[in-house]
This record gives structure tokens, sequence and C-alpha cells, in this order.
């Protein structure tokens, strides 16, 4: 380990100054923020990009007299995991910033994956610390490698032109203002500053074995189609993250959109049920974007392309047959149905099941 008096002075005379592009980046995202915040906190797994975003980040809240807090998730999924703890924590000793662990219960992995289940785990877990320790803003490390996988993955899993935003620079989830300031930041410069740091220091990022197995799917993208997309069109990573970026814009566009359509439905002071008549006023193509934005104000997830047109099409079926008392699409555990001409989200449905046909799931 090396000495941690000698490391801060380092770090914070200027004798390791770290990278000014990277410290800048953080500065601009937390200069965004409509308030600043009080503490800030980072998400640190102990490889070379948290890591290098705790440091990063260490040295901006230093020079601002910030609170900051390290905050690492231990999921038990691979044997070194107590290691990569204790390696975590040393790094925030040597940085000065308390860390604080806590080990999460990974799921049934479900449809989405092992992956998928594992990511669940780690945010609820950052909740649980950044509330324990007052923080509401998170800073994470993903850059503009982690961006273009993620676009090319929601091209391949078939996301639409909203979807392929992929990551936000800022994000709120569970109450958190998740900031991501790298995502314009190619890996290459943070994996320069963590052999620099390594040299500096003697303290070395870990190497998670899962992050180079291709039988998880970010990894197979990784190793299998990135190394011929490198060799074939060096720039696709910005070229995606450039998409990203207006795939974003988009996205707020048509949010923007979907809001004022929705309030012209006459909705419910909870916004659980619309009107059925005003909602047909719309074309088929604001139909759809005003029933995905009820849905999202619901916290709800969203429906598939084809289990949407389903919906879609019973709904401009029943005013012609009449039937609107009959028809119910389950959606995750309440129900979509239509009532004395409001499109109504029920928890439970009053009288016996054989009132109503057969449950269409979406």
């Amino acid at each position: 380990m090396a000495d941690s008096k000698r490391f801060v002075l380092n770090l914070f005379s200027g004798q390791w100054p770290g990278s000014a592009e990277l410290t800048q980046a953080i500065g601009r995202s937390v200069a965004a923020l409509e308030r600043p915040p009080s503490v800030l906190a980072v998400a640190l797994s102990g490889g070379a990009d948290s890591a290098m975003m705790a440091v990063h980040a260490a040295i901006y809240a230093q020079r601002r007299g910030l609170p900051l807090h390290c905050l690492h998730i231990h999921h038990g999924l691979q044997p070194l995991a107590d290691q990569w703890q204790a390696h975590a924590h040393d790094l925030a000793r040597q940085l000065c910033v308390p860390c604080h662990s806590l080990r999460v219960e990974v799921g049934s992995t479900g449809r989405d994956g092992m992956e998928a289940a594992a990511r669940e785990a780690r945010y609820r877990g950052l909740a649980d610390l950044a509330g324990a320790v007052g923080a509401r803003h998170v800073l994470l490390a993903h850059h503009r490698n982690d961006q273009a996988e993620t676009v090319l993955l929601r091209l391949l899993r078939g996301a639409g032109p909203t979807g392929l935003a992929a990551m936000a620079p800022a994000t709120v989830r569970d109450g958190l203002v998740y900031l991501r300031p790298w995502l314009d930041i190619e890996r290459s410069l943070i994996l320069q500053q963590a052999e620099g740091f390594c040299e500096t220091t003697g303290w070395q990022a870990v190497q998670d074995p899962t992050n180079a197995d291709d039988k998880y799917t970010r990894a197979a993208v990784r190793e299998r189609l990135v190394p011929e997309l490198d060799a074939r069109w060096p720039g696709w990573r910005g070229n995606l993250s450039r998409h990203a970026r207006l795939s974003g814009e988009l996205a707020q566009v048509l949010d923007e959109v979907a809001g004022e359509d929705f309030q012209r439905l006459e909705p419910s002071a909870d916004a659980r049920s619309f009107s059925l008549k005003a909602w047909r006023g719309l074309s088929p193509a604001r139909q759809a974007l005003a029933l995905r934005y009820w849905l999202s104000l619901a916290g709800l997830r969203m429906p598939t392309e084809a289990r949407l047109s389903d919906m879609m099409r019973q709904l401009r079926g029943l005013h012609a047959l009449g039937h609107d008392r009959q028809m119910r699409v389950k959606h995750g555990d309440v129900f979509v149905c239509c009532r004395n001409g409001r499109v109504q989200l029920v928890d439970e449905l009053p009288g016996p099941k054989t009132r109503f046909p057969k449950t269409a799931r979406i």
C-alpha cells in the first residue's frame, strides 16, 4: 500500500494533478445542475474507470470544498469480490474520502439475464448507500466506449429512435440524480491516467473477468464485434455517440409533444385516466406516443411495439362495438380498462372475472 500522506500531498499539491480534461468534465456536469449539490458521491467498483472517476472527483471536490463519498456495491458474484471491496476502500482511504459498502443479493435472472439483474441490484444498493450519507447526486464513470457499445446493443435488440439515445448525461432514478460526465471521453485517456496513477501511487485497478467473458452479451459485443469495427470503421464510436446525442434530443422533443397531447386528453388529477374520445382524435403515431407517455407517468414498463399496437387496436374499436366495459389489458401489476369513455389504470378489477373476456398481456 502506498503511503497515504505522501499520496495526498502528491494529489493535491499538483505533483500528480490528474487529467484537466477529466476533472473539467466533472465540473461541467455539476455546473449544469439546477442546484449545486451539498454532497457528492461516486460509484466505485475498483476498476480503472470508476477508480479514475473517484480520483478526479476527489480533486474536484477538494478544490470546491465539497463533501465526497465513495459507494461500493458488493455483488458476491465473483470469488475475488471481498478483495475488490477491500481494494476500493484502500483507494478511498488514500484519497482521504469515506467509502461505504453494501452487499446486495442478485435476484432471479428473469428474462433479461444476469447482467440486468446485477445492474438492478447495483442501483438499489447505490440508492440505499447514497440515502445513508445524504447524497442526492452520484457520479458514474461511463465513457464514450460504453456509450457506443450501448447504442450498438440497442440497435441489435430492435430499439426505436428514442431508445437509441442510450445513456443520458444525467438521469433521475429512485430519487437520485446520476451524472455521467465522461460520455464524450475516450477510454484510452482514462486508462492512460490509471497507468500514471499506478506508477505514482502503487495502487492498481482490479480486473473483472466478466468484462472479457463472451457468454455475457456486452462482453460478446466487445470481444467479437468491436475488433472488426475498429479495423474497418475506426471512427464508429464517435459516430454512434453522436447518434446517441441526436436521439436524446429527439426523445426530448417527442416527450414534450406527448406531454402537450396528453394534457388535451382531459386527464384526471392523478393522471390515471384520460378521455377515449379525445385520444381517438389524435393521429395514430401520436396516439402511440400519448399511450407510452401515460404509462411512463405511472412508472410502468414500456410495452413492445406489437403489444402496444394490439392495445391501440382494442381502444379504437371500443366506440364502434359498444363494449368498452369489457376491455381489460394486463400490464405489469395493473389493468388498462375503459369505463364510461375513460381509459383507466386499475389495480384490481371488481366483480367476478367471468364478466370479462380473456386477459391480454402486454
